[in-house]
């Protein structure tokens, strides 16, 4: 009995840093990426978004980069399918 008394003793309760720290990254912080064909992505976004899936709210605000003749053809795409007046 007297170990667990011993290990009990040791636990401490966290409440975070004693300062306030800045939790945003900071822009020279190295974020992992990953190659990923588009192919594969559209039909997972288009499912989460059509489901109203609410981890797409997590990622938002993330940058995204992308060929300039993709965001070109979105452009277009999205001035085409704005309902006429």
């Amino acid at each position: 009995m007297q170990r667990k008394d011993a290990a009990a003793s040791r636990l401490r309760i966290y409440y975070g840093p004693d300062h306030d720290a800045d939790i945003l990254p900071s822009p020279t912080t190295h974020v992992e990426t990953i190659s990923v064909p588009a192919g594969e992505l559209f039909p997972l976004l288009a499912a989460a978004v059509r489901d109203g899936r609410a981890w797409l709210a997590d990622f938002a605000d993330d940058q995204l980069q992308i060929p300039l003749d993709l965001y070109e053809v979105l452009l277009a795409y999205q001035h085409y399918r704005r309902p006429l007046a």
